[in-house]
């Protein structure tokens, strides 16, 4: 069986979806320079938090009359400060195909318990009915489901004159995907997904809506500190010019700056966008010749450019228990990681059994190319395993 694995390993097997891999050519040494032992709330500090919005403005193109701010907790802590800082003002549409989706959904009906709720659902591989949602309510939805690997094809089901906001964690979408600001009133990311930033810190990008929102609506419920994004019924700027809410990691920061620094010089969002694109095409086509192996997003127009989600359909596996057929797709990536050859490969625990490969804009085309002949290797290997138990 040795004799036939593939002649040679991806240059670089890190394919995980979160943290996703550094961009091409990093090294410690972008960091030596980072302001450690400096407080973030000197001239110097503060100095570097700003670029590191005014980058992210300018990459993403951002609207100026939008805020951008820093935030702690990732994506997470972004979304929350949101959904427990805007919603109760109207109804709300939540929007849920995946497991981050369904958090939210359990954030708004069973934590916040608002009383207008219409929570709109799909199976993994496929979106709710866009139709069917209210903008002149407030929405709530992920504009690329990172555990399901189906995306929204686009922003036309917003209305332009809507009368709610529209909250969207993008955090698996910003950077290799363009999304529509017009359409958006809190859009939220974070540093680890598609730049291969450090986790922990988020990104909350506000509309000249939501700020409205914010300083004219008080929710019914206590706010605590991380929160919080107003002061005397004014939004707090300053968390929109560097002054984050609490202590943020200039290391990390220091390593964001390098991430968007490198997106500038590729092209930007284009460049961005265009890297992930051909990282896709690799495994389409890859999925097109080979008959194991099919999408978990049905439509070809849904699917996601970033997080793909893989499902095995060879009969031989579908044919077997659910349990079965998990562990026969954990085998594949334990082969794969044993073997150097792809790392952190497997399915999100609460999503189907099978595969999920990052092909956002830092990873190279060329180690993918190489990471379908080892996924080929390790289905052979692993079927030859399961003909042998049965």
């Amino acid at each position: 069986m040795a004799n036939d694995m593939p002649g040679s390993r991806p240059a670089n097997p890190r394919f995980s979806c979160g943290p996703c891999t550094k961009r091409p050519g990093w090294s410690l040494d972008v960091l030596k320079d980072a302001p450690l032992g400096r407080s973030h709330r000197s001239k110097l500090g503060k100095s570097r938090l700003k670029h590191a919005i005014d980058l992210t403005r300018e990459i993403l193109d951002i609207p100026a009359d939008y805020r951008v701010g820093i935030v702690p907790a990732s994506d997470t802590g972004a979304v929350e400060m949101a959904l427990w800082s805007l919603l109760g003002e109207r109804g709300v549409d939540v929007l849920a195909w995946e497991a981050f989706s369904a958090d939210w959904v359990t954030d708004i009906v069973e934590q916040l318990e608002l009383p207008d709720v219409r929570v709109m659902t799909a199976d993994y591989g496929h979106l709710p009915d866009l139709s069917k949602v209210d903008t002149d309510r407030d929405v709530v939805f992920p504009w690329n489901g990172t555990t399901g690997g189906v995306r929204v094809p686009n922003a036309d089901w917003i209305k332009a004159d809507r009368e709610g906001l529209t909250i969207c964690d993008g955090t698996s979408a910003v950077f290799a995907q363009k999304l529509d600001w017009s359409k958006l009133d809190v859009t939220t990311f974070s540093w680890q997904k598609v730049m291969g930033g450090e986790a922990a810190h988020g990104m909350l990008v506000l509309s000249p809506r939501a700020v409205k929102r914010l300083e004219t609506y008080k929710p019914a419920w206590p706010l605590p500190k991380l929160f919080r994004m107003t002061k005397d019924g004014k939004l707090n700027e300053a968390i929109f010019e560097g002054e984050t809410i609490n202590t943020p990691s200039m290391l990390a920061t220091e390593d964001y700056i390098d991430a968007l620094e490198w997106a500038k010089s590729i092209g930007g969002l284009n460049g961005l966008a265009a890297r992930a694109d051909a990282n896709a095409k690799v495994i389409t086509d890859w999925v097109a010749r080979t008959p194991w192996i099919d999408f978990l997003a049905v439509d070809p127009d849904t699917r996601s450019n970033t997080s793909i989600c893989l499902m095995i359909v060879d009969p031989a596996v579908t044919s077997r228990p659910a349990e079965i057929q998990a562990e026969f797709a954990r085998n594949i990536g334990a082969a794969l990681e044993i073997e150097k050859a792809a790392y952190d490969i497997g399915s999100y625990r609460d999503a189907p059994a099978g595969l999920r490969i990052w092909t956002g804009s830092t990873v190279e085309a060329s180690d993918l190319a190489v990471l379908t002949e080892w996924l080929d290797w390790a289905f052979v290997r692993a079927k030859a395993g399961l003909a042998k138990a049965a």
